[in-house]
């Protein structure tokens, strides 16, 4: 019956709240976002029989984290996409407070999804189940309820979350982010012969494991598969002090790279490396397409990161996903581009070459821009983002969004490529073809500009970004 009522609200949040939101200058052009309400982590990414099928967690009701469901779209080009019916509601007794983030798996034919039932109690303190819901004929998902033998591992706090299953020979595997009663963040490993009745093996990552020391409070959003024979654990630690230069945002997505020794369940590994040195991202989740292409997709957000600032608010929804992205592994180093598929948006294209100083101005309010400098320069976003590169230090700088005072992000190295994704109200910047990212939303004025100034011989592609259909 809480399932129900608070899918009767849902409708009427959606009828009374889409006009509004579609209103606002500020939505997205060709990323994913909210119909109305909260959206933050992608879950469930996966491809099945040719379709893609992207869950994410949701909150129809308002702009806040209450009342998680899982919404779901699906595409067959990761370029025009379709709602479908919403995937997971909370209400039963083992997921009251929240269907919390998790991933999907083909077994038998069907996606089986598995994910963390929050359930909090009136003295404040909490639990999590994981669960699973198997696809039916209807396109909607049946819960099965939860499938470990007991809601918390022992030693381990009331946050524990965030499933990401895969298959590797004859058994089915499970990364889970914990928080041990020490407050040690921690990336559990677990087996399975039928997805129900599953083996914790061990911890395999995490503060105080393999060499890292103190590294956060909470692991959240673990993520574990093989890439050029290596295999990579991305993560979403909570807790880690900021540095001069990295770890600026509230809570930091990265990435390990080692060897998992699945009989003795450990995972050695290299140090911590941050995934996107923008302003805002957090919790990707991968799938492994059809045709072999590691993909990713990330959430343009950051929790608790001035999300009441945000002017999207006004108009009832908050937050965006970032653009599909390929991976690959170059050098021990994992590398980011925009998926091949979106090259399909671009628009009659237009090339320049000259001095910084001398460049005209260009619109990004939906643009992709390819830039190849040679010597210092700065870039205006629409009066409201300056990209600068003084030949050692790539410096983003907006203006806060709470208090209205300069901030900034950094990324440190040579720059020869820049590849720049624009929208209403976001940048991704590919640096040297995806050694390095920075994702970032911002909120210009009407009809943006990006503008060059610097001494800097530049090279420059421009191509305009045509809408992506959201049906």
């Amino acid at each position: 019956m809480e399932e129900l009522n608070l899918m009767k609200q849902a409708v009427q949040a959606l009828m009374t709240g889409m006009p509004l939101a579609l209103r606002d200058p500020h939505r997205p052009v060709w990323h994913l976002a909210p119909s109305v309400g909260l959206l933050n982590d992608p879950n469930g990414f996966i491809q099945h029989n040719g379709v893609y099928h992207l869950f994410y967690q949701w909150n129809p009701l308002g702009c806040d984290h209450r009342n998680k469901c899982w919404g779901h779209w699906q595409s067959t080009d990761l370029l025009n996409w379709q709602h479908q019916p919403v995937a997971l509601v909370p209400g039963a007794c083992y997921d009251s407070h929240g269907c919390y983030s998790g991933s999907a798996v083909v077994a038998d034919g069907k996606i089986m999804l598995a994910y963390t039932g929050n359930v909090k109690y009136p003295d404040g303190s909490r639990t999590a189940y994981q669960c699973l819901a198997l696809e039916n004929a209807q396109g909607g998902y049946d819960k099965l309820g939860p499938v470990l033998p007991l809601p918390l591992p022992e030693g381990y706090s009331g946050h524990v979350r965030d499933p990401k299953v895969w298959r590797h020979q004859d058994s089915w595997y499970m990364v889970l982010g914990a928080r041990d009663l020490q407050d040690r963040g921690k990336v559990l490993l677990l087996r399975s012969a039928d997805l129900r009745s599953w083996q914790l093996l061990g911890e395999i990552a995490g503060s105080q494991l393999n060499g890292m020391g103190d590294f956060g409070y909470m692991w959240e959003c673990p993520d574990l598969f093989t890439l050029a024979d290596a295999e990579v654990l991305i993560c979403c630690p909570q807790g880690l002090a900021a540095q001069d230069e990295r770890y600026l945002n509230v809570y930091q997505a990265g990435y390990l790279t080692g060897k998992l020794d699945y009989r003795q369940a450990t995972f050695e590994h290299g140090e911590f490396h941050e995934l996107d040195a923008g302003f805002e991202f957090y919790a990707p989740q991968t799938t492994l397409a059809e045709d072999g292409r590691r993909l990713l997709v990330g959430w343009m957000g950051v929790p608790e990161q001035d999300e009441a600032c945000h002017p999207t608010l006004q108009y009832g929804w908050i937050h965006t996903m970032t653009c599909p992205r390929e991976l690959s592994l170059q050098n021990g180093k994992l590398y980011q581009q925009p998926a091949r598929e979106l090259q399909r948006l671009r628009g009659k294209g237009s090339q320049w070459q000259g001095i910084a100083d001398n460049a005209p101005g260009w619109p990004v309010d939906s643009a992709e821009v390819m830039l190849t400098p040679n010597g210092v320069f700065s870039a205006d976003f629409g009066d409201a983002m300056t990209l600068s590169w003084d030949g050692a230090l790539l410096r983003l700088t907006r203006n806060n969004l709470r208090n209205g005072q300069p901030e900034h992000r950094y990324w440190r190295g040579e720059v020869t490529h820049l590849q720049m994704l624009f929208d209403s109200s976001s940048v991704e910047i590919f640096i040297n073809h995806g050694e390095g990212v920075m994702s970032s939303r911002y909120f210009p004025g009407p009809q943006p500009h990006l503008r060059l100034s610097g001494e800097a011989q530049l090279a420059l592609e421009h191509w305009p970004l045509t809408p992506c259909m959201l049906e």
